[in-house]
């Protein structure tokens, strides 16, 4: 199903489409970080993408719990941006042959992800509060929150910890 197919006719069903969008989403992370952290050099950022690993999956068990709570089963809807971008991140990072380049382009491709994320969970929090979806907006914006510290930290590895200057050098 495609955002605008005649399968959504209603706001709750763009809601609901959003959700198995981004459950989509969060399982393909949990698939393509492993990678990133194997191909990463840095040790802040290998340790800061095993972390979000880590916190990948429990967003996965709260938007679960937000499935429930909708009385929907947890379901993925194809989400060809996340792919488009997990693809984009792995050919470039697989031409890259400079580990210093490779950890700022581990970086770039990672920011990418998350700001999708970002994007995808305020507009779903937006839909819930407007849809009287009260009981699981506190899940989401969790998620939220903790896709924002992603983000931080990975501004951070990028430019306090040198990642970005080590490529340049």
């Amino acid at each position: 199903m495609g955002l605008f197919t005649k399968d959504i006719k209603t706001m709750e069903d763009m809601f609901v489409h959003g959700l198995q969008d981004i459950y989509y989403a969060e399982h393909q992370i949990t698939k393509a970080l492993p990678k990133m952290i194997e191909k990463a050099t840095n040790r802040d950022l290998s340790a800061g993408l095993k972390s979000h690993l880590e916190e990948t999956n429990t967003q996965i068990e709260r938007l679960e719990k937000v499935f429930q709570k909708l009385g929907k089963e947890p379901k993925a809807a194809d989400c060809p941006a996340i792919d488009g971008l997990i693809k984009e991140a792995d050919t470039i990072t697989a031409e890259i042959d400079d580990n210093a380049v490779l950890d700022a382009a581990i970086v770039a491709g990672a920011q990418a992800v998350e700001h999708y994320e970002i994007a995808r969970y305020g507009t779903l929090i937006a839909w819930a509060e407007e849809l009287g979806h009260d009981d699981v907006v506190r899940f989401l914006t969790t998620n939220l929150n903790e896709e924002k510290a992603a983000n931080t930290k990975l501004n951070t590895v990028a430019l306090r910890k040198g990642v970005n200057k080590k490529a340049v050098a």
